[in-house]
């Protein structure tokens, strides 16, 4: 009885003295999750997911593809601008938005971006484009979203060389899917 009554005396303190708190268990967790779902599961499987804002406690807002650059194909871009914008959101709330996992982030944005293109018929084209798309990221990605109006105000000697070859060679796969038949001439 004494045991017993010594070990309920003490044992809320011990508890309390644990260096692992239920506030750090959460963080481990979300961010267990966060980096699942960026890293491990599929597009698809993650849109679902987000759809359903499961879990509620991250953030999914986005503005999807609305600071990209133009998109006049209308290749399904969407889910992985989605993705990459929990990713940025999420990173920054959890205090986790380094140079190293930025790259990682903008990375699999472009692995999500060919996949898009995966099943397109101008498929040169759409990769091309997701080329942009991710050198926009690089460059323009750090604090705020790239706008066409940002990208306009930036001196064209200021853009970095793997940015404007990205444009160059998105131009010329548009012109050779044209010629091809495989996009209208606008």
């Amino acid at each position: 009885m004494k045991f017993s009554t010594i070990t309920a005396f003490f044992l809320p303190a011990v508890a309390m003295a644990s260096p692992v708190s239920p506030g750090s268990t959460v963080v481990k967790r979300q961010t267990a999750v966060t980096d699942e779902l960026l890293f491990s599961i599929s597009l698809p499987a993650f849109i679902t997911r987000r759809n359903a804002r499961d879990p509620p406690s991250l953030d999914w807002s986005s503005d999807s593809c609305s600071s990209s650059p133009d998109n006049p194909f209308g290749f399904p871009f969407d889910p992985a601008c989605q993705r990459h914008d929990f990713g940025y959101r999420n990173y920054k709330a959890q205090s986790r938005f380094t140079d190293a996992n930025k790259l990682r982030i903008d990375d699999n944005f472009k692995s999500d971006l060919y996949g898009q293109c995966a099943g397109e018929g101008a498929q040169g084209a759409c990769e091309a484009l997701a080329n942009v798309y991710y050198q926009a990221v690089r460059w323009f990605g750090r604090e705020a979203p790239a706008t066409a109006d940002t990208a306009a105000k930036v001196d064209a000697e200021e853009m970095p060389v793997e940015y404007k070859e990205a444009v160059a060679a998105y131009e010329a796969e548009v012109k050779k899917a044209q010629d091809e038949g495989k996009l209208p001439q606008l």
